[in-house]
């Protein structure tokens, strides 16, 4: 089996194509596979560490926002959507894949697209809930189109083949129970809350951080664990110092030995398999990992992505009894709280919210989309 993947951008493109190619070699340890990725995206470094052969194509979005500098950009993107095409091509005449999978990001549309015309079975992946303009235009071409939940079906046209597999899942993910990862932790029993905006951070998870600190400082109510990102560094410290809080005694663990506030949180299946309520955004993968584990869940949409599609995303878990929703705009310190409050308050509300979660885990995807794969070549 030859399969070409095509995927790039954000690590929740790059992720679910690595799980997928990870799985096809399980299962066919003869198979050749490559991908095509931008060569200076972060796909460039993920696919080669995991073992992978991977082929440049250079291609980019258009900047809305008008100035001689964006100007300047569009017509190195009008630039690389033309030789794009040509380069994907290329790629596919030498490797001759059985099978063209794109799983998002810039880069999957020239490829995939090239696949169709010349008459290689081609896939698509959708990660969340309200897909982006290009797979919404792939979709008319492929052969089939990989949903990640139900509720993206609505939005792509009716003839396309739509097929529910979820998001694939890392196995340190599944796996780890709770029992180990607060033994790992050396955490208690208490309640733990998991919070993080991701390696970069989000100023408004930050603040919700800030505020739950506070709220449990020195008062022993639950363990928490925090991961402020890169651009906290510089503002975290001084939402916390503004809270009466000194964040270098906290990492000294010398101030609340339950509370642990990191840049960067190294050991993520750890900490989730240890947390009963976690603080995030609505990424499709994080999502995909809260009910994989069960979870509940306060999530605060990003309002900076494409189609909003985060808000999308949290909206299946909210429908479901899954989840608490917290709009960005909305943040208020008191309802915050109160959030927080009526779940530690009441343990069967946060039980019943990740009993709701696991409901929608699909733990198989991978599995899923290889039988789709075999099925199709």
């Amino acid at each position: 089996m030859r399969v070409l993947l095509a995927g790039g951008g954000t690590a929740g493109h790059i992720n679910p194509a690595i799980a997928i190619a990870q799985y096809i070699r399980s299962q066919d340890p003869a198979s050749e596979i490559l991908f095509a990725g931008t060569p200076n995206g972060m796909e460039a470094q993920l696919v080669t560490q995991a073992g992978f052969d991977f082929a440049p194509v250079q291609v980019s979005g258009f900047r809305r926002k008008m100035s001689a500098k964006n100007i300047l950009f569009n017509l190195k993107t009008v630039y690389h959507v033309i030789t794009a095409d040509f380069v994907a091509k290329r790629i596919i005449k030498d490797f001759r894949p059985d099978i063209v999978i794109g799983t998002g990001g810039y880069v999957s549309g020239p490829v995939v697209l090239a696949g169709a015309k010349m008459g290689i079975k081609t896939m698509i992946h959708e990660q969340n809930a309200f897909p982006g303009v290009t797979n919404k235009l792939l979709a008319k071409k492929v052969d089939v189109v990989l949903l990640a939940v139900e509720e993206a079906r609505q939005h792509f046209d009716p003839s396309a083949r739509c097929e529910v597999v979820g998001n694939p899942i890392r196995e340190s993910v599944i796996f780890k129970t709770k029992e180990e990862a607060r033994r790992d932790l050396g955490m208690d029993n208490k309640v733990c809350i998991l919070s993080f905006g991701g390696s970069l951070g989000a100023k408004v998870i930050n603040r919700a951080a800030a505020d739950l600190i506070e709220w449990n400082y020195q008062k022993n109510k639950i363990n928490h664990i925090h991961g402020y990102g890169r651009l906290g560094v510089e503002h975290f410290p001084q939402m916390l110092e503004e809270r009466g809080i000194d964040l270098s005694a906290l990492q000294a663990e010398k101030a609340d030995p339950n509370i642990d506030v990191r840049e960067y949180i190294n050991n993520m299946a750890t900490c989730l398999a240890a947390a009963d309520l976690v603080i995030c955004r609505s990424g499709a993968i994080t999502l995909s990992e809260l009910q994989a584990t069960g979870k509940a869940s306060i999530l605060v949409p990003s309002p900076y992505v494409a189609e909003n599609h985060q808000f999308h995303n949290a909206m299946v878990l909210v429908n479901h009894g899954a989840a608490m929703l917290i709009e960005e705009k909305d943040y208020k310190k008191e309802e915050f709280l109160r959030m927080v409050e009526s779940v530690y308050q009441d343990r069967e509300k946060l039980a019943q919210l990740g009993k709701n979660a696991s409901k929608l885990a699909i733990l198989d995807s991978t599995e899923r989309i290889y039988r789709l794969i075999c099925g199709l070549i």
